[in-house]
C-alpha cells in the first residue's frame, strides 16, 4: 500500500467518523464543528483524486463562509436540546427508512458513474494547430472562465456570502443589560471645563444663630 492509498482511508475514516458524530451530537456547536472536520477531509479526498479546484472551493466557500454562517445562526438561535429530542424516537424508524433509501440510491448513481472513466489529470497534453505540446491545466481553464465570463456572478455571490455574514454577526452582538459599557466617541469629546463645575449658592441659614444653637445642644 502506498501513501496515495494510506492518506485515502484516513480520510475517509475520520470523515466518517465526522459525519456519524454530526447527527449524534447532542449539542448543535459540536455537531457544526464535526461538520467542518467531514467537508475538510472530502476537500482531503479530492485533493488525491486530482480534482483541486474542488478541493479548494470546498475549503474556501463552505469552510471559510458557509460554516461560519451555520456557527452564528446556532448560537444566534440558542436551541433547546431538551425540547428537540422529546420526539427523537418517535420518528426514527421513517427517518432511517428515507436515509437508507437515499444512501442506496447515491450508492447506485455513483457506481454506474465512475465505471469506464479513467483517472482524471491535473496536467494533460494538448496539441496546437502548429503542431506543439502545450501543457493543460483544466483549474488555469476553471479560474479564467470563473474571472472573465463569470466574473459579476463570482462577485455578486461574493457580496451576498459577505452581507449575510455581516448580518449574522450584527444579530448575535446582543446588548447585555448587566455590563457596564463607556463609549469612545463620548471620551474623545469630553473636555477638561465640562467635569467640574462650580457653583455659588446662597446660604440657607445665618451662620452664628446655628453655631449658637450647637453650642446649647453641647451644654445639654
Amino acid at each position: 500500500m502506498d501513501a496515495k492509498t494510506g492518506f485515502f482511508y484516513l480520510f475517509s475514516v475520520v470523515l466518517l467518523f465526522a459525519a456519524f458524530r454530526v447527527i449524534t451530537a447532542r449539542n448543535p456547536v459540536h455537531a457544526v464543528l464535526n461538520l467542518i472536520l467531514a467537508f475538510s477531509q472530502a476537500a482531503g479526498i479530492w485533493l488525491l483524486l486530482k480534482a483541486e479546484f474542488l478541493g479548494i472551493t470546498l475549503v474556501l466557500v463552505y469552510l471559510g463562509a458557509v460554516m461560519v454562517l451555520f456557527l452564528f445562526v446556532v448560537m444566534m438561535l440558542d436551541i433547546r436540546i431538551d425540547t428537540v429530542r422529546q420526539g427523537f424516537w418517535k420518528h426514527f424508524p421513517l427517518a432511517a427508512l428515507i436515509g437508507a433509501i437515499i444512501a442506496f440510491e447515491m450508492a447506485l448513481v455513483l457506481m454506474g458513474g465512475f465505471r469506464g472513466i479513467d483517472e482524471p489529470k491535473a496536467m494533460t497534453a494538448v496539441v496546437d494547430a502548429a503542431g506543439q505540446v502545450v501543457p493543460y491545466s483544466n483549474t488555469k481553464v476553471l479560474g479564467k472562465l470563473l474571472y472573465t465570463q463569470y466574473l459579476y456572478p463570482v462577485e455578486i455571490a461574493a457580496v451576498i456570502l459577505l452581507v449575510a455574514m455581516v448580518a449574522a454577526i450584527a444579530l448575535t452582538l446582543r446588548k447585555r443589560k448587566d455590563t457596564k459599557t463607556v463609549e469612545a466617541t463620548m471620551q474623545l469629546r469630553a473636555r477638561a471645563q465640562d467635569r467640574v463645575e462650580l457653583v455659588k449658592m446662597a446660604a440657607t441659614r445665618k451662620a452664628e444663630p446655628l453655631m449658637a444653637a450647637e453650642a446649647e445642644e453641647k451644654k445639654a
